[in-house]
């Protein structure tokens, strides 16, 4: 309970701050919404060297679950230059199944995926080990 208190009464004075952040000026009325604008981050260090903390964005990720204890089989890749991202992941569907994911996304085409299945779908015809006892 108080907890609940405490996170509140902290919910209750982060809206109230940003509410009087138009008035902490003596009473005025003056908007400081320019405080939040975005700005690029350019640093030059002791010997004159720039670094651009905005940099263009540049990565190649790859990833894999291969666990036999629970079944579960998965994996992704994905990579980005830029404003454009295109990748894939694959799962291991519950009825056998494996389901891929190709997917791009930039800014003049937006998100688009193609899903593909492949494999048989079967069912198990006894679903866990009965022995007669619980």
């Amino acid at each position: 309970m108080a907890l609940t208190i405490i996170l509140i009464s902290a919910f209750i004075a982060v809206c109230q701050a940003a509410t009087n952040m138009g008035t902490t000026n003596g009473g005025s009325s003056h908007n400081n919404n320019h405080l939040y604008a975005y700005h690029p981050v350019a640093v030059s260090d002791k010997h004159g060297h720039h670094h651009d903390y905005h940099a263009h964005p540049k990565y190649d990720f790859k990833y894999g679950v291969e666990d036999k204890h629970t079944g579960d089989h998965k994996e992704q890749h994905e990579e980005r230059d830029g404003d454009k991202v295109k990748g894939y992941y694959t799962l291991h569907e519950p009825d056998g199944t494996i389901r891929t994911v190709h997917y791009t996304a930039d800014k003049h085409n937006g998100f688009n995926a193609h899903v593909e299945r492949s494999g048989h779908a079967g069912h198990p015809a006894v679903y866990g080990h009965h022995h007669g006892h619980h």
